[in-house]
């Protein structure tokens, strides 16, 4: 592979297909959000102390995983009245630091709908970040626009057993 965040084409069993930007996909995101064919989700949280895992209270990648996944099941609820199970993330990227004291929106759609699975994407944007100084320790900032700081797509499956909204 080359560098993805390029538009660099990407070889698969002799194929060679393109493979798109990750501004050009959270611009998809947003656009499929505005107009929705199936659920959306959002969630809007601070980051805490407690989700701090590195020095200079950066947060760990692995916590945006888990709002990917709280937004995940939030979408199955609504599509299907069910939680569901995450069946795998077929990509992931993180492209800006969050810290203790930032606001993340996450918003979630599903694209695809198979007879189980439920295709989605995910962008977290940083909306708020902490700007302490001495004197004002509380001090933030507005960040305008949302800076995109993960992206990803996975699949979820919901048995059809389980479905209760057809």
């Amino acid at each position: 592979r080359r560098n993805l965040d390029r538009g660099s084409t990407h070889c698969s069993q002799g194929r060679s297909a393109q493979v798109k930007d990750v501004t050009t996909l959270i611009g998809e995101v947003h656009a499929a959000a505005a107009q929705p064919k199936h659920p959306v989700s959002r969630l809007h949280l601070r980051m805490g102390t407690h989700d701090a895992h590195y020095a200079g209270n950066l947060v760990d990648g692995a916590r945006l995983l888990a709002l990917f996944g709280d937004a995940a099941t939030e979408l199955l609820i609504m599509q299907d009245g069910d939680e569901g199970l995450f069946r795998a993330y077929d990509r992931v990227e993180f492209l800006a630091p969050v810290r203790a004291g930032d606001y993340v929106t996450v918003t979630a759609v599903i694209t695809e709908i198979g007879r189980t699975s439920r295709k989605m994407v995910f962008v977290a944007e940083k909306t708020i970040s902490a700007a302490p100084t001495t004197g004002a320790p509380s001090a933030c900032n507005v960040v305008t626009p949302a800076v995109p700081v993960a992206y990803a797509s996975g699949t979820c499956v919901v048995p059809a057993e389980l479905q209760r909204r057809k």
